[in-house]
């Protein structure tokens, strides 16, 4: 059923391949610049990764303006304008950013504040203010979960006050996204599996949110065929490229598909998990799937059985009762992280990642305030969610 009104953008240029990484001098001609600033994290530059990316450079007559590494698991208002600062100081005229959701986040926060000339960002915090084109922004992911790299929001921490804040805008689209498989192959198989299954929850609440629309469902289901294929395979061998470029589509489709529509319970209370137990995202998603599926069942059991087909497969979804094919997509759901569990450790209770019951207040009050709640399809209560994290205790 298409709804009465929805809308979707995706401007991002995409390039996926082998030799990606090498399309970026063109690209950066393309935007009119020739001194970018390079975001990313040391962890990078110590396996190699942004070497491949500055080695790129070197038949071409672009000068890297600047080399930042110190971005933190979390990307903070001090770190953004201090990169703002450095920008402004080398005169550079780009932004290229290596690396995962906080190193692709710094870059957008940093983009806002050197594009606005401001020294307050808190002025854009919220959806759609951000008005006008932003500096030429280039970004190349480093893990395939986040999706960052075609997402239209960017969350950043303000110390000071001790809070998340979100932008929200299409304006903060980069320019293009690069997909390579050099790029994620030295990731280590339990962050492979988490960043994964991000992706996958990424998908799964875009195709069944109440914003949900055809486009996004399209995105959502092509992702979720690819991880159903390969992410078990780049688990068990990570120097897989072809499979690391599969999850890596995979992630900036689910990206892109979120993007258009939202998420749901499972970001909700994955998010208030993160807040108050400081649980990583991409564990408390896989967690909660399940559980947050099963929430959902007596509203969009209909979304879960067309969802079956990617999941599971042509064969599964052909022998499964049309009426059996909800709870079978939970089913799946729910062996896939099992597997996962045994292959890599991949945790699959909220004991195992240090949450404890006396937090379960905490966490149910911050999830019914968050965003993602509000459009999943089945109001959220507080006692809703309390169930929930007792079933995934």
């Amino acid at each position: 059923m298409i709804p009465s009104y929805y809308e979707f953008r995706n401007s991002v240029k995409i390039i996926s391949g082998s030799k990606a990484l090498e399309n970026i001098p063109f690209e950066l001609k393309n935007l009119e610049a020739k001194k970018p600033m390079i975001l990313t994290n040391d962890i990078l530059v110590k396996f190699g990764q942004v070497k491949i990316v500055t080695d790129a450079f070197k038949e071409s007559d672009i000068i890297i303006g600047s080399i930042f590494t110190d971005i933190p698991p979390d990307s903070s208002v001090k770190v953004v304008n201090k990169v703002a600062k450095i920008y402004k100081e080398t005169g550079c005229d780009a932004i290229i950013a290596i690396g995962g959701g906080s190193v692709i986040d710094t870059a957008k926060g940093a983009n806002i504040v050197i594009s606005k000339n401001t020294d307050d960002l808190m002025k854009y915090m919220g959806s759609e203010i951000i008005t006008g084109k932003l500096q030429p922004f280039i970004a190349i992911p480093s893990t395939a979960g986040t999706g960052s790299e075609a997402t239209l929001v960017a969350v950043i921490a303000n110390q000071e006050k001790n809070v998340k804040m979100e932008f929200v805008s299409y304006n903060l689209l980069p320019d293009v996204a690069v997909l390579d498989p050099r790029m994620t192959v030295s990731l280590p198989a339990r962050l492979t599996a988490s960043t994964g299954i991000d992706a996958l929850v990424h998908a799964i609440e875009a195709y069944t949110c109440l914003q949900k629309n055809p486009l996004s469902d399209a995105y959502s289901f092509a992702a979720i065929n690819l991880i159903r294929e390969y992410l078990q395979k780049v688990v068990e061998n990570g120097k897989d490229q072809d499979g690391r470029l599969a999850m890596a589509n995979a992630s900036l489709m689910a990206g892109v598909a979120f993007s258009n529509s939202m998420v749901g319970v499972v970001h909700a209370i994955g998010h208030a998990c993160g807040g108050v137990c400081h649980v990583p995202h991409g564990d408390a998603m896989t967690i909660l799937l399940p559980h947050g599926m099963e929430f959902n069942m007596d509203k969009i059991a209909d979304g879960y059985a067309e969802l079956l087909l990617p999941l599971a497969g042509a064969e599964i979804f052909a022998s499964t009762p049309k009426n059996k094919r909800a709870v079978k997509s939970v089913e799946v759901v729910r062996n896939m992280i099992n597997k996962l569990n045994k292959t890599c450790g991949l945790p699959t209770r909220l004991r195992d990642v240090g949450v404890k019951k006396e937090d379960f207040s905490r966490i149910a009050k911050t999830a019914i305030n968050d965003g993602a709640a509000i459009v999943n399809p089945k109001e959220v209560k507080y006692e809703d969610v309390l169930m929930i994290l007792e079933k995934a205790f």
